[in-house]
C-alpha cells in the first residue's frame, strides 16, 4: 500500500500535468488562431511559431521546477542527489536555478544523469518525462501542421 507521502507526490504530479496540458492546449489554440489572422510570410510565421512554442515549453519546464521546489522543501518528499566527486551521490542545498536545470534534462528526457531523484519525488520525475515526451511531440505535430498548411504561399 503506498504511503501518504507517495499519494501526495502523485497527486501534486497529477495537478502539475494537469496544468501543463491545459496550458499546452491553450497556447496552441491561441497562437493558431493568431497565426491565422496574421498575413506573414512563411519564414515570419515558422520563426513566431517556433519562438511561440519555445516560450510555452519553457513555462512548463519553471512550473515542474516549481513543483520540486515546494516539494523538496519539505524533507519527508525525498530529495535530488548530486554526484560529487569520485562519483559518489551527496545531497546539496538546491537553488531556483537547480531545480530548473532538473526540471528541463528531466522535461526533454535528456537526463544527464548528475542529479538523482530519491523517495517519493520519483513519481514527479517519471511524471514530467512522459509529460515533456507528449508536450513536445504535441508541438511538432502542430509545427508540421502549420508548415504543411502555408509553406510555399505568400
Amino acid at each position: 500500500m503506498p504511503s501518504t507521502n507517495e499519494l501526495t507526490v502523485v497527486a501534486a504530479a497529477l495537478l502539475i500535468v494537469i496544468l501543463c496540458v491545459t496550458f499546452h492546449y491553450e497556447g496552441l489554440r491561441l497562437l493558431s488562431g493568431w497565426l491565422a489572422g496574421k498575413p506573414f510570410n512563411e519564414r515570419l510565421r515558422v520563426a513566431g511559431l517556433i519562438l511561440a512554442l519555445l516560450a510555452l515549453h519553457v513555462i512548463e519546464i519553471l512550473l515542474f521546477a516549481l513543483g520540486y521546489g515546494l516539494m523538496l522543501g519539505v524533507e519527508r518528499f525525498g530529495s535530488l542527489l548530486h554526484f560529487g566527486y569520485g562519483d559518489l551521490l551527496v545531497e546539496q542545498p538546491m537553488q531556483l536555478f537547480d531545480y530548473v536545470y532538473y526540471s528541463a534534462t528531466v522535461y526533454t528526457t535528456l537526463g544527464f544523469g548528475d542529479i538523482v531523484p530519491s523517495g517519493p519525488i520519483r513519481a514527479l520525475t517519471g511524471s514530467e518525462s512522459l509529460c515533456g515526451l507528449v508536450l513536445i511531440t504535441w508541438s511538432a505535430s502542430f509545427t508540421f501542421l502549420e508548415m504543411q498548411r502555408h509553406w510555399g504561399r505568400g
